[in-house]
């Protein structure tokens, strides 16, 4: 899960997995597999980002 910021200031938790596209319209919209539409404060390549550290937490192997 990652937090991302609404254009109106408030926060939400999005399943990084169910993100089917990003982009920069200017506005960054975050596509979801249902078609669902987002339009968030973060730049594309911060999303982009946190969806990676996202996926990389989860095949994290403790030392």
């Amino acid at each position: 899960m990652i937090r991302l910021t609404r254009l109106n200031g408030k926060e939400f938790v999005v399943n990084a997995e169910m993100i089917q596209f990003i982009e920069s319209t200017p506005d960054t919209v975050v596509t979801l597999v249902n078609n669902e539409k987002v339009v968030v404060r973060e730049e594309v390549q911060e999303v982009v980002d946190r969806a990676i550290r996202y996926g990389r937490s989860l095949r994290a192997f403790p030392v």
